[in-house]
């Protein structure tokens, strides 16, 4: 077994102390789990799933907590204090994770959020963490297909719309054009896989593309204007804005719905609204 720095380890319980338990690290000793985290009623022969970090010390310790963020993944992070070295964000744990300021895309700021990517530096064996996240996207050919579902965090505005980093693995792109909510850095959400680009770049979408999007939004256009008298004051000329504040939608989706609705002569269009007919 090999011990994971910043991830998740189960290891078995071998020793007990006044300060806590020691568990089997092999290779790398025994490892303290202060008391603090240790189980009630935990013994010697326990299997506890641990995470694993170095002390201020630079020692291997365990602890039960989850931290905001592992190696290997992206997270949006605040930054607790800074000196002369560099910035350190709060991630949950006892210890700050460390962000050099060669790994800083500008200088961060103390109580401001950034996106970084936490890893194992190989010379210091240390935790830290880099803004420049896009050095740590995976060389893997995404092998995504159109309206695939994917999770997704909001990492930066550009004068195309959102950068998104997806599935803590490839960088994807939301356009302005196609967003319909209030979204900023650090969101975490769902997502759909609009293309895969012949450069391997990933186009993105909030809503989930086709007709059966369109079709289970028309039901539920239909059950509220039923719920609301039977009328209800937006029609396909009003703003997108409020559309999405009613409904959830992009203008699009509602005037697909609206036209559906319509064709099948459930509703009927007037100057202020849509109403039911008959």
């Amino acid at each position: 077994m090999n011990i994971e720095l910043g991830k998740f380890n189960t290891l078995e319980v071998v020793k007990t102390v006044d300060f806590g338990v020691y568990l089997d690290g092999e290779q790398e000793g025994e490892i303290l789990l202060p008391t603090r985290y240790v189980p009630d009623n935990c013994q010697v022969g326990d299997f506890l799933n641990v995470f694993l970090y170095l002390d201020n010390e630079e020692r291997l310790i365990a602890t039960t907590l989850t931290p905001l963020v592992q190696v290997g993944e992206f997270a949006c992070l605040e930054v607790a204090w800074v000196n002369q070295f560099g910035a350190f964000l709060n991630w949950g744990l006892m210890k700050d994770l460390f962000v050099p300021f060669s790994e800083q895309k500008m200088k961060m700021l103390v109580g401001n959020k950034y996106v970084i990517h936490a890893h194992v530096d190989e010379e210091s064996y240390r935790i830290v963490a880099s803004a420049k996240v896009e050095r740590y996207f995976s060389k893997e050919e995404p092998t995504y297909e159109p309206d695939d579902e994917v999770n997704i965090l909001i990492w930066q505005k550009t004068d195309l719309g959102f950068k998104a980093i997806i599935d803590n693995k490839f960088g994807g792109l939301l356009y302005d054009s196609e967003i319909f909510q209030p979204l900023h850095t650090g969101m975490t959400l769902k997502a759909y896989v609009k293309q895969v680009r012949e450069d391997e770049k990933i186009d993105l979408v909030l809503q989930k593309p086709g007709f059966e999007k369109i079709d289970d939004f028309a039901k539920s256009l239909l059950q509220y204007i039923q719920t609301h008298g039977g009328s209800v004051a937006v029609n396909d000329k009003s703003p997108a804005e409020e559309i999405y504040d009613i409904f959830q939608v992009s203008k699009k989706t509602f005037k697909k719905a609206v036209g559906d609705l319509y064709r099948r002569r459930l509703i009927k269009l007037t100057d202020v609204g849509l109403e039911l007919v008959g």
